[in-house]
């Protein structure tokens, strides 16, 4: 047996552990992405339903840097194809990006710092399994998306080769980013750092593939996300520009092998920086500490959403223009309320962005369970302080940072907003409009904490209630949803400034019920046991 095989020896052991081990988790991710891409394509069918209207909508978007920015490159928007590679392309990326990262870190980094490869390691097992185990499975969760994403597009009529482009520009991004946090899973021994490293390497990604996209395009060459789109999906496809995705996963992965035949188990190639000798007062109280576990969560939603809002802002005062005479996007925005189409619009754009940043709120509510079942819980549990005062300072972090998140985002798009219209009381106006979303990020918030109280495996329904917002919320009316449905989600029950009149009535309910179902949680966890 060659040394290769040596040390990929226990691999396919390994890859069904991992897909018994992670198998809703799995479940969700490639049900999501393609559910999230495939019902945005549909309702851009839904809001171009002529040739006009799709002509209208390209010459609003076609000079319009903000909008290209945020969705990529503008090819082809003349036609249904490439208006929904427009729509949904780089938020499609972005996001199996995102799954690839998650993943990767957890079955590699997260196994190790754990403790767990260790133990397997104990066993008959090669260096580079564990490694080998977690990329065949990522493999295979962007190749599921893929395949489901151009299935989906070929049944809603789009071209054939405008499809197998689009889904394959999604398997290969999923690839780099995967590989991408490999590297830098033998460089750190600790979890954060590594999602927290990549991460900022997909928003560099981003950054870049925007300047590119809005000058000649030359610097999105030096973009991973701009690699895939060179491929032109419904606009004149080229197969060539996924070479460089593919030299660069193969070059990530020789890189990654190599980094990890130097260091230690359990160690990375960079030795964490020695903390001070004295803690901070601040850690020595459960509401300090969970501050400074949470911190870079809350950083990182607060700036993605202050940039959603950016670019919504930036548009706002061009909208009517961007609509033209379209009937159907006009009754859409319309449906928000109020006779001025730019009120309408802010009120549907801060939507979208609360939205996003409800995510936030559901990931640090699920907090004190990652903590638990990382075995973190326990020691600090064994000091005098209660549990009642452990969960609750990671509520508190919740509960307030959903404020932050949301003042990002009415700061966002506020900002941009003001300084297009030239009147500086929109800060302050779309400020309070997207701080009013505040009780429903708290009714999930609630529903998390109870679900981790009273039924602690089952916490991951808390994301699925927030993917019933988000369908709600931004395809509710394009897709004739039920009002049963629709009234599911907390947000339908508030008034949706600016186009809206605010009211006190819904606010206080909804605050309310998140009150009692944080309530119901912390009086089941005084009572279960732990882990």
């Amino acid at each position: 047996m060659n040394a290769a095989a040596v040390e990929l020896t226990g691999t396919g052991t390994l890859t069904r552990l991992v897909l018994r081990r992670e198998r809703v988790r799995i479940a969700i991710w490639v049900a999501a992405i393609p559910l999230l891409v495939l019902l945005t394509a549909a309702s851009v069918k839904g809001l171009y339903p002529t040739q006009h209207d799709l002509d209208v909508a390209a010459r609003g978007s076609q000079g319009n840097a903000a909008a290209i920015a945020f969705n990529g490159p503008a090819l082809a928007l003349d036609t249904m194809g490439g208006e929904v590679a427009f729509q949904t392309g780089t938020i499609g990326l972005v996001v199996v990006a995102l799954m690839s990262i998650f993943m990767i870190g957890r079955q590699t980094r997260g196994e190790e710092e754990a403790g767990r490869t260790e133990l397997v390691r104990a066993l008959p097992t090669g260096r580079h399994a564990t490694a080998a185990a977690a990329l065949l499975v990522v493999t295979g969760m962007n190749a599921a998306v893929a395949a489901v994403v151009t299935l989906g597009l070929l049944a809603l009529g789009l071209p054939a080769a405008g499809s197998v482009v689009f889904g394959v520009s999604f398997f290969t991004l999923g690839l780099v980013f995967a590989t991408f946090t490999t590297v830098a899973a033998q460089i750190s021994e600790n979890t954060r750092v590594v999602h927290g490293s990549t991460g900022a390497a997909l928003g560099a990604a981003f950054v870049v593939r925007a300047v590119g996209d809005i000058g000649d395009g030359t610097a999105s060459w030096f973009s991973p996300i701009g690699w895939v789109q060179k491929t032109r999906p419904y606009a004149g496809e080229r197969w060539w520009p996924l070479l460089v995705a593919v030299v660069c996963t193969a070059a990530s992965l020789a890189l990654a092998s190599a980094l990890a035949a130097r260091r230690d188990l359990g160690a990375g190639l960079v030795p964490p920086r020695p903390g001070p000798s004295r803690a901070a007062p601040g850690l020595g109280r459960p509401l300090g500490l969970a501050l400074r576990l949470q911190r870079g969560s809350l950083i990182g939603w607060s700036c993605a959403v202050f940039l959603s809002g950016v670019a919504y802002g930036w548009v706002a005062d061009d909208v009517k223009d961007f609509i033209g005479d379209n009937d159907t996007m006009r009754k859409v925005i319309a449906s928000f309320g109020g006779a001025d189409i730019t009120d309408a619009y802010l009120t549907r754009s801060l939507l979208t962005v609360a939205l996003v940043g409800a995510g936030y709120a559901v990931q640090s509510a699920l907090r004190p369970r990652g903590e638990e079942t990382a075995l973190h819980a326990e020691p600090i549990l064994a000091t005098p302080v209660s549990r009642l005062r452990w969960t609750a300072s990671h509520l508190t972090v919740a509960l307030l940072g959903s404020v932050v998140v949301l003042a990002a985002a009415g700061l966002g798009t506020g900002l941009t907003y003001a300084l297009v219209s030239h009147d500086v009381g929109q800060i302050l106006r779309l400020l309070g409009a997207a701080l009013l979303y505040t009780p429903a990020l708290w009714v999930l918030v609630g529903f998390a904490t109870a679900l981790f109280g009273l039924a602690p495996r089952a916490v991951t329904a808390a994301w699925a209630v927030l993917g019933l917002c988000l369908v709600a919320g931004i395809l509710g009316d394009i897709l004739n949803l039920p009002n049963r449905l629709l009234d599911l989600s907390p947000f339908q029950h508030l008034p949706q400034l600016p186009a809206h009149h605010p009211t006190a009535i819904a606010p206080t309910v909804l605050t309310g019920i998140a009150a009692a179902l944080t309530a119901v949680g912390l009086t089941a966890f005084r009572r279960r046991d732990i882990g």
